[in-house]
């Protein structure tokens, strides 16, 4: 591979891939909605509830894990079905695990979130 001098215009030019990666997203991937949803509602609670930096870093950090695990698992299914568009057991074990992967860091994040607002919502109701 021949090796390319910096570009500033080219270094730009790749964040419109990426939006049209979020463009993407959004448009195909339902449970990319649900999770924007989700991060919405907890973004206002953050603000409600007046986070720390420490809570703020944790709720941002799960948001953004969940966001690149969807994206991930999404990249590897497109992938897999481009790859074999026919039923594969070896593919499907493959799609499995990815989306094992946004499961997880889901769990996560409602784990970090139940950490941070149920003592707050319980402040909140005494």
């Amino acid at each position: 591979m021949k090796s390319q001098h910096f570009s500033i215009s080219k270094r730009l030019k790749s964040f419109t891939y990426a939006f049209n990666g979020f463009k993407i997203l959004f448009k195909e991937e339902h449970n990319a909605r649900i999770h924007t949803a989700i991060g919405i509602l907890v973004l206002i609670l953050s603000v409600y509830f007046g986070l720390n930096i420490n809570e703020w870093m944790a709720i941002l950090f799960s948001i953004g894990l969940v966001f690149s695990a969807e994206i991930f698992n999404s990249a590897i299914e497109n992938l897999c079905d481009f790859v074999s568009p026919q039923w594969n057991d070896k593919i499907k074990k493959v799609k499995d695990l990815s989306a094992a992967a946004v499961l997880l860091s889901a769990i996560i994040a409602v784990a970090i979130g139940i950490i941070i607002f149920i003592p707050k919502w319980i402040a909140l109701v005494n």
